[in-house]
């Protein structure tokens, strides 16, 4: 629970929001009834808007029609925990508030195959991140949301290292209050549905979760439900985008700007009865090119993938 002067700090600031200059719009009717139709909630990472003030990142997502956004504790970014101020801090806790706008999960950046040094600094992120969550959203603090490391080919000589470290990241979660979510990365040794419940079962913890991303199985061949559904009961968050090429030679793209069929893959999420978060998330490969507009990109993923979710939802209705 939060101290008492804590909360009303947190609470009391929350007048101040109306100094962004941001009016709070309600969500677009479309997206709204998308929600209530689909169960799951669509938002935005903010790994894909580094270059935009964080107060300026979150009413544009929630102006588009998002739910969500997804903040990132990378370095350089805004939300970096090293730089993110308790009072702006405070702030944005004031104008998630005031948007109605939900922080599902915060991305950050570690490696169970790093060095010792690097994994100490992993184990200080995790309760940094930790205390972050809670003085952002204070009624429901985000859980965190991170790759692996590693290589696929070292999969076997890395695996015993990855488990024993992964042991100190559960227990740091539970002592920091928060929980993990991992993902597997097509550049990670752990790149498979396999590898990650294998994983998961060498470290039984409760503060370990997965955040899925078919955009990595599907750049091996892989089919979408039979990865989808041995993960999904262990799945507190989904990221979106696309992918073409091949596991050795590859190139994200927005989410649908390829090939994957959002209203199949929605539909299934809907039949599994997947109700978290489903989060846009644009690759550095995409946000790095010359002339990248974040908000369009925003912009551009918001009408593709809620339009899918429009029509996922109305084949729900008729069945």
């Amino acid at each position: 629970m939060l101290p008492r002067r804590r909360f009303l700090s947190v609470t009391g600031v929350c007048t101040a929001a109306t100094a962004f200059g941001q009016a709070v719009r309600p969500l677009k009717a479309e997206a709204s009834t998308g929600l209530a139709q689909a169960g799951f909630s669509l938002g935005f990472s903010l790994y894909g808007m580094k270059s935009i003030p964080l107060a300026e990142s979150l009413a544009f997502c929630r102006e588009l029609g998002y739910e969500h956004v997804e903040l990132c504790l990378n370095s350089g970014f805004p939300s970096e925990p090293t730089v993110f101020s308790a009072q702006s801090r405070m702030a944005t806790a004031a104008q998630l508030q005031q948007l109605g706008l939900a922080v599902p999960c915060l991305m950050v950046l570690m490696s169970l195959t790093a060095d010792d040094e690097a994994h100490r600094k992993s184990l200080e992120l995790i309760s940094a991140a930790g205390r972050l969550a809670v003085d952002v959203v204070p009624a429901q603090p985000p859980i965190l949301e991170t790759v692996l490391g590693g290589s696929p080919a070292k999969w076997p000589e890395q695996r015993s290292l990855m488990a024993d470290r992964l042991q100190d990241w559960a227990k740091a979660a539970e002592s920091a209050g928060t929980a993990i979510a991992l993902k597997a990365h097509i550049g990670s040794a752990v790149n498979s549905p396999e590898r990650l419940l294998w994983l998961l079962e060498q470290v039984p913890s409760p503060s370990l979760h997965i955040a899925y991303d078919y955009s990595h199985f599907q750049l091996q061949g892989m089919d979408l439900e039979q990865t989808l559904r041995p993960l999904l009961p262990r799945t507190r968050f989904i990221h979106v985008k696309d992918s073409e090429g091949t596991a050795e030679k590859f190139r994200f793209l927005l989410p649908g700007a390829g090939g994957t069929d959002y209203v199949k893959y929605f539909s299934l999420l809907q039949q599994l009865g997947y109700t978290g978060p489903v989060c846009v998330e644009v690759s550095g490969q995409v946000s790095g090119q010359p002339g990248y507009d974040a908000r369009a990109a925003a912009r551009q993923c918001f009408e593709s993938l809620n339009g899918a979710r429009q029509k996922a939802a109305g084949m729900s209705g008729r069945n």
